[in-house]
Formats: structure tokens, C-alpha cells, sequence
């Protein structure tokens, strides 16, 4: 093998689900010999049956694919009634406040809030199967109640990210034409609070007619609007509801939730997932990627609005019967070692976060993880882009203290789970590698035409097989899901979900993930991914983080711009401009050198760390911003940067 390999920690590795690369390839041979034999023995071991299902796997009209064929069951059921028996009195979510507000919510009582919730929704505002209720939630308890009362009576939930604007709530409300919104006065957020349900209000002023009933948790205590007849408290209502409530039976296939995504442009896309398979797959997910135990305290950091959150924080860990940290902050609020605080207050095994919030930690506070006690954690995980080798490093050595595996996962929002990650007591890493395929996913990296791409070189990233968490559809749009999703690649003919992204497999078997294959710059006709280049820049010591867009260029096509942010602003200068393109000169060529650099203090991102790259490039490009920056973490970034660009 051509560079370090970082061997699982053998004690770690003994007790692990999967504990060598001997088991992790029995199963995945044993997927490619019998694949619906192998997901019918995990489905028949992991999900908890009301009623069983005909078959294992429908292809008669592909691409859209049945599993589990009219078998029944209850997610409610799956995440909480079948764990009662044996673990009422056990956490299952500890929730802290941005102030440092501590909830220890037991299963015993997750299922008391859950079914108060389930009565209300349907007794008060008539919720029934197959209604949809559109959450616009934080990150509060009352979320995943939520969440878990609609799948216990049949509804179908749309979660719409906190930060989103009135208008993207709005087009998501008219879409799914929902019956309900379930919101909060607000929340709290580096000890002030913010407001959520006044954005409801804009929404439904300017549309959203198909909303019969708000519902709002009272949380950070400010002063709302109240809409006669249309608006209801939940902390009133809920008292006089009764802690028992029937799970309806739901059909493998029935819809679980929409969750919208927005691609470059046009109309957001309700991804559908449907019941059974998603559930199994997050179950199973959970068990081996994070190898959660029966005593494991397992914190992800993302938000419930985006699929990360509805996986790895309240669907996965739930049904596995672990316990999972909600978090209502920001880890660097009030200080750098607040992530830390919390990882040694609530005794965390299992920390799971973005390669941007690890950049911004190391950045913030190189030295803070060892000014706390972290020892109880077994695993660490990374998630929503590709991580650089410096932050992977820091992250091993600093916060895991060179002993915790890290996951580095690899998946979408369309594929429910995770596709491609380390399994902590098996795999040998690769640091920045996202690995090998998980055993029973089927991934090739092949040119458009089926043909397979050769060792060290890019490709399309396709899962050629279909798998149980899949989407299923674009809500109402199954012509665009076909396009969207099936349109690119084909092997043997036959049409293959392609990813999007690109990706690369070494000589050892590894998969690396090179980016988005749209996310490219034409340099006078060479075609270069934006992680490619902005992994090479990262590999010079004074960059903290990079994003870089192309801009228009009168020789060359496209010249590559790029926002870089240092760990000491101090060093600016032209001779360190000069140095950067020398590094990106040794790690690609000089093909790949910067037109321009600016050095900027951030980069826009969202609340969940995707960098708005759309934004840079109109900076970059002299344009008029003209997108929404109400999702950013922090919009007056992009009048800083704008400034910073015009000055040159």
C-alpha cells in the first residue's frame, strides 16, 4: 500500500459487530452470491413484523423499485414499543439547551410524549394516513415527537431546515400540499433568541392554502402572532391528551417522509423514502458504521432538517435502542470547547460531525479537546463533504487521541444511509479515503457507457444494484426522479442510479470521492473538480479552508477562483498567493493554478456547512447577489467578502 494505513484499534476491534476485513468480505460476497437472500435475513433479524411481506425485492418496474412487498409494521413501533420491555428507564435522547438546559428524556417517556402527540394530531386537527404535516422545527425534543407521531399514525412528514427563508417554506408547504405546519415561538442560538414562527406566518400570508392548523411549541418565550382559528398552542392542548395511542399498521412501501432538496437551480425535489427499507437500513447503519452498544451515548451534530438528522439522530439510533444527543447550539458557543464540554459532560462514545465544523474547531481552538476528558470515546465520524488530511489528522490525533476509528461516510440525502464508510473494527484508513461500499451495496465507478474506470483514475460513482433505503420517487415529479437520477449511466444497457458525484478507486480497492462531477471548472478544456483543487490548496500549512468556483475567462474559457480562509489572517500577503500556487502546481499542475485568490475571514455556508457556492461564483463573477442568504450561518458574511473581492 503507497501511504499510511491507520489499522483499527485492536481492543476496539474484538468486541466490534464486524471486527475484520475476513467478515466484512463474507458478507458483501455473501450480498453479490444471494442479494435477496442476504437482505432477507437482515430484514427477518432487525424489524420487528406486524404483518410479513410477499417477497424481497420487486424489479418489474424499474427504476422504481419495491422492498418488502406488502408487509406491515410501524416505525413508532420499530424506534420505541418494542424497546419497553427492557429499556423504559434508559435515555434515549439527552437533549441540552444553547444555555446549557439539560433534558434526560427516558424511552418510557419518549413514548408517552410520542403518543400525547399522535392523540392530538389526530383527535384536534383530524391527521390521518397518508396526510402531510410540514415540521419547521429546532432542534428541540418536541422535533423528534414530532417526527415519531406522525410515522406512529400514518402521516407523512416534511421537515423543512429552521433557517430556511418564508419563501423555500412556503414552496415546500404548496408542494406537499400539507394539512399542518408544526412549528416553535423560536429557539435559541449563542444565547439570544430567534424566531421561527413569524417566517411561518409570511409563509402562509403569501400562500400555502391547503394549511388548516400551525401548531406551536412554546420555546424561547418571545412574543408571536396568534391567527384566530388557524394557530394553536401545543403546550396547552397536549396536557389534556392521553399517553396511550395505537401505531397504525403501515405497508412496507408506504411513504415515511419527503425531505426537499434543492439542486443549481429550479424547483426544490421531494425526496421520497418509503417505510420498511428505510428504517432497516438505518437501523443496520447505526450497528456497524458507529458500532453502537447497549451503553453508548452517541451525539450527531447536525440538524433534523436535513437527512442526516432524520438518519443519525432520531431514526437510526432510536431503533437501534441506543441513546442519541440533540443539541440545540452551535459547538463553539460561548467558547471553542463546547463540543468538548458536552462529549465529556454526557459521557459521548460516538461523535459525529462535518469536516467544516472540524476545520472551524481546529481553527478556533487547536488545543481546547484536551483541556476535557474525552476518553470515553470509541468513534469518530465525518459527514457532508470529503475531509482534507490536515483536519483528519488533527481530528485522529487531537479530539480521538490517535485510539477512536474514524468514519468518514459517504451519502445522500436520496440514499437514506450511508453508502460507502470505514467500519471501526475492520477497516484499515486511508485518511481523506472514504473506503469500500458497505456489505450489501453495490457501487462501481464506471464511465457513462457501463465501461469500468481505470485504476487512479476519475469516474461516475453509480450503485449499480437497487438497495432497501433508497428513494423511491420525486414527490409528485416521477419523470424528473427518472431523470434525475437514472439518466446518466448505464451498465449492460440497463439505466443505474448515478450519484452525481465523481470518485476514484486505488489499487488497494479504496474508493475516494473526487466531488460533485457538475461541481467543475473548464480550464481551456480540461475539466476540473472544485475538491480536487481545493484539497491541493489545503495542503498548505496556513489555510484553514478553502472554496473555489471558476470564473469566466477571456483565454482560457474558465480561470479558477479561490476564497481562502487562514488560520492567521496575519499572513496575507502576495508572496504566501505565490506560494499556495506552488503547491497546487506539485499536487495537479500547473493547468490548476489560481487566477485569483482572495483571502476572506469565512465563506458563506449553511447552518448544516455546505459552502453556497452559487454565491461565491456571482462574487467572484462582479454579479449582483440575487440568492437567498436567509439558510447562511452566518449572510453578513457575503457583503464582507464582496467588499474583500472589489478591493481585489
Amino acid at each position: 500500500m503507497s501511504e499510511k494505513i491507520f489499522n483499527p484499534n485492536p481492543e476496539f476491534a474484538k468486541d466490534a459487530k464486524i471486527n475484520s476485513m475476513e467478515q466484512y468480505w463474507e458478507l458483501q460476497n455473501r450480498a453479490i452470491e444471494d442479494y435477496e437472500g442476504f437482505w432477507k435475513d437482515f430484514a427477518d433479524e432487525k424489524i420487528d413484523w406486524i404483518e410479513p411481506y410477499d417477497n424481497v425485492l420487486d424489479e418489474s418496474n424499474a427504476p422504481f423499485y419495491k422492498w418488502f412487498s406488502n408487509g406491515k409494521l410501524n416505525v413508532s413501533n420499530q424506534c420505541i414499543d418494542r424497546h419497553l420491555a427492557d429499556k423504559a428507564e434508559q435515555n434515549a435522547i439527552v437533549f441540552e439547551g444553547d444555555k446549557g438546559d439539560v433534558q434526560h428524556i427516558t424511552y418510557g417517556q419518549l413514548s408517552e410524549r410520542v403518543n400525547e402527540l399522535s392523540n392530538l394530531l389526530k383527535n384536534k386537527f383530524g391527521v390521518k394516513k397518508g396526510d402531510r404535516v410540514v415540521l419547521y422545527m429546532p432542534m428541540i425534543p418536541e422535533a423528534a415527537y414530532a417526527m415519531l407521531a406522525c410515522t406512529r399514525i400514518g402521516a407523512i412528514h416534511s421537515i423543512v431546515f429552521g433557517g430556511f427563508s418564508s419563501e423555500a417554506l412556503r414552496d415546500r408547504i404548496e408542494d406537499a400540499e400539507a394539512k399542518i405546519v408544526i412549528t416553535a415561538d423560536g429557539a435559541f442560538r449563542k444565547g439570544k433568541p430567534y424566531m421561527l414562527k413569524n417566517v411561518v406566518d409570511d409563509a402562509l400570508d403569501a400562500g400555502g392554502d391547503s394549511i388548516e392548523a400551525v401548531l406551536v411549541v412554546k420555546r424561547n418565550n418571545e412574543e408571536i402572532k396568534w391567527v384566530e382559528g388557524r394557530d394553536h398552542s401545543y403546550n396547552e392542548l397536549i396536557e389534556a391528551e392521553s399517553t396511550e395511542c395505537p401505531f397504525e399498521p403501515m405497508e412496507s412501501e408506504d411513504p415515511l417522509f419527503l425531505l426537499y432538496t434543492s439542486g443549481s437551480t429550479g424547483k426544490p425535489k421531494g425526496v421520497q423514502h418509503a417505510t420498511a427499507g428505510y428504517i432497516l437500513w438505518a437501523q443496520m447503519t447505526m450497528e456497524w458504521v458507529f458500532d453502537l452498544r447497549k451503553d453508548d451515548v452517541y451525539w450527531c451534530t447536525a440538524d433534523i432538517g436535513w437527512i442526516t438528522g432524520h438518519t443519525y439522530i432520531v431514526y437510526g439510533p432510536l431503533a437501534a435502542g441506543g441513546t442519541t444527543v440533540m443539541f440545540e447550539g452551535v459547538p463553539t458557543y460561548p467558547d471553542a470547547g463546547r463540543a468538548w464540554k458536552m462529549v465529556q459532560d454526557h459521557n459521548v462514545t460516538q461523535f459525529y460531525t462535518a469536516p467544516t465544523a472540524i476545520r472551524l474547531l481546529h481553527k478556533t481552538g487547536e488545543d481546547e479537546p484536551k483541556k476535557y476528558d474525552l476518553s470515553k470515546l470509541r468513534v469518530l465520524g465525518t459527514v457532508g463533504e470529503p475531509i482534507d488530511p490536515p483536519a483528519w489528522k488533527w481530528y485522529y490525533e487531537v479530539v480521538g487521541n490517535s485510539k477512536c476509528a474514524i468514519v468518514d461516510t459517504y451519502w445522500q440525502t436520496e440514499t437514506g444511509g450511508h453508502m460507502i464508510s470505514p467500519l471501526p473494527g475492520a477497516t484499515p484508513i486511508k485518511p481523506a479515503c472514504a473506503t469500500f461500499a458497505l456489505p450489501g451495496i453495490i457501487t462501481e465507478i464506471i464511465e457513462e457507457d457501463g465501461t469500468p474506470t481505470p485504476i487512479g483514475e476519475k469516474g461516475f460513482m453509480c450503485i449499480t444494484r437497487p438497495w432497501p433505503s433508497m428513494i423511491r420517487t420525486i414527490w409528485n415529479d416521477p419523470n424528473r426522479f427518472v431523470k434525475s437520477y437514472f439518466g446518466d449511466c448505464k451498465k449492460d444497457g440497463e439505466a443505474v442510479y448515478f450519484t452525481g458525484d465523481g470518485a476514484m478507486i486505488d489499487e488497494d480497492g479504496y474508493i475516494t470521492i473526487t466531488g460533485r462531477t457538475d461541481d467543475v471548472i473548464n480550464v481551456s478544456g480540461h475539466r476540473m473538480g472544485t475538491a480536487e483543487v481545493e484539497a491541493a490548496i489545503k495542503k498548505h500549512d496556513s489555510v484553514a479552508a478553502v472554496a473555489v468556483v471558476g470564473k469566466p475567462h477571456e483565454i482560457k474559457g474558465e480561470g479558477i477562483f479561490a476564497y481562502i480562509v487562514l488560520k492567521d489572517p496575519s499572513e496575507a500577503s502576495e508572496d504566501l498567493k505565490i506560494a499556495i500556487n506552488k503547491v497546487i502546481k506539485k499536487e495537479i499542475g500547473a493547468i490548476a493554478l489560481c487566477d485569483a485568490m482572495v483571502f476572506v475571514p469565512d465563506v458563506p455556508k449553511t447552518r448544516s456547512g455546505k459552502i453556497m457556492r452559487r454565491i461565491l461564483r456571482s462574487l467572484a463573477k462582479g454579479e449582483e447577489i440575487t440568492q437567498d442568504t436567509s439558510t447562511l450561518e452566518d449572510p453578513s458574511i457575503v457583503e464582507v467578502i464582496e467588499k474583500i473581492v472589489k478591493e481585489g
